[in-house]
């Protein structure tokens, strides 16, 4: 049971675990301290990653309101790790009420938010900012430009997106590369068998611009693990899926149905629920890295075995199955049945000559993101 296996992010250099370390629930204070746990409990887990080969750490300067980009630099540093780990943090949220330049995505706010960020882990770089939310506001020019002056400044080393619109990213994307710009290389998104949105554009953008997917919540906040039901009652089950709006998931009759062949799938394996829900999307086209949490060093020993065991073909297609959802609106007309159909009737769409060589910005299998 190892993470000593890594993939190069997006399309650069940097090479990071198949699994990423979440750390939201790294300190007690904020939005996420319902969940969160004080460093002598969240050390071992740390420990424990970086023991298993585990090298891409994932914060924000929201997450505990500060204290787990506190914690981090603690632990990094205990661990002489520095120069090992890939440290991502995000930046977007308001950290000072009031003043209407302390949030968003802003030139201002995005220095003064890597600084800060910078003081709390007690490092002088992060190897990956990440703009955490679109703020609607902020021309995608100025902080694409932003990014350029602090990679330029070596304040960071990579740049990236997180929750954002595809059309946003793309923007960001070819205005960096059409002015000579430091590109962005990741994207963070939510992405599990009970939500699958990313799939309708954000994978292929990403997979055609060079922007790795880092997939967050891959068990869609604990649902996929199993220990929820649902009954006349409403949900039922401890977890962070009863705290109201923790998920940020809107669950579904569909959703509901999808855990009986995912018990039934895991049963054939001789796996957890939660295991093939992390495989799932840890092996899926365009899927660089899967960002797990832990409350416990078992919880994470449990997510990294998740990466032991191939999921057969036939049984991928039948969760593949369980929880597709039918395109809505003008993406019909991009799906393959409709273009054979109307485009091209009596031949497969992709079918090309012989000796095709695929266009040069594809790049090579060992590429995952």
């Amino acid at each position: 049971m190892a993470l000593d296996q890594y993939y190069l992010l997006g399309r650069s250099g940097l090479r990071v675990s198949r699994l990423s370390l979440g750390t939201m629930n790294f300190g007690t204070g904020g939005y996420h301290s319902a969940y969160g746990k004080p460093v002598d409990e969240v050390r071992p887990i740390f420990r424990r990653y970086l023991e298993a080969g585990g090298n891409f750490i994932d914060t924000a300067d929201f997450y505990t309101a500060g204290e787990s980009e506190t914690i981090l630099g603690k632990l990094v540093a205990e661990a002489d790790a520095r120069d090992r780990v890939v440290l991502t943090t995000k930046f977007t949220n308001s950290v000072e009420p009031g003043n209407p330049n302390a949030g968003g995505n802003g030139r201002k706010h995005m220095i003064r938010a890597l600084e800060d960020s910078l003081r709390r882990l007690n490092t002088d770089y992060v190897d990956l900012f990440l703009l955490h939310t679109w703020d609607r506001i902020t021309p995608v020019e100025e902080v694409m430009r932003t990014f350029d002056d602090l990679s330029r400044a070596g304040k960071i080393r990579y740049a990236g997106f997180s929750d954002v619109p595809s059309w946003y990213a793309a923007q960001g994307q070819t205005f960096a590369m059409a002015n000579s710009l430091t590109p962005a290389i990741n994207v963070q998104l939510p992405y599990s068998l009970a939500e699958r949105a990313i799939e309708v554009e954000h994978v292929a953008m990403g997979q055609t611009l060079g922007l790795g997917i880092t997939a967050w919540s891959p068990l869609g906040g604990g649902f996929l693990s199993g220990k929820y039901r649902h009954g006349e009652q409403g949900l039922s089950g401890t977890g962070r899926l009863s705290i109201p709006g923790a998920s940020g998931l809107a669950l579904t009759d569909r959703q509901w149905q999808l855990l009986k062949p995912l018990e039934v799938v895991a049963d054939k394996l001789g796996v957890t629920m939660a295991q093939v829900a992390i495989n799932w999307v840890a092996t899926q086209p365009g899927i660089a890295s899967a960002i797990v949490g832990a409350s416990s060093v078992g919880q994470l020993d449990a997510s990294i075995a998740a990466l032991d065991f191939e999921l057969p073909a036939a049984l991928r297609a039948e969760l593949d199955a369980a929880s597709a959802v039918p395109p809505d609106s003008v993406y019909r007309m991009f799906t393959p049945g409709y273009q054979q159909q109307l485009i091209s009737p009596g031949i497969k769409v992709g079918d090309k000559p012989a000796g095709y060589a695929l266009p040069v910005q594809n790049w090579p299998s060992e590429q995952a993101g």
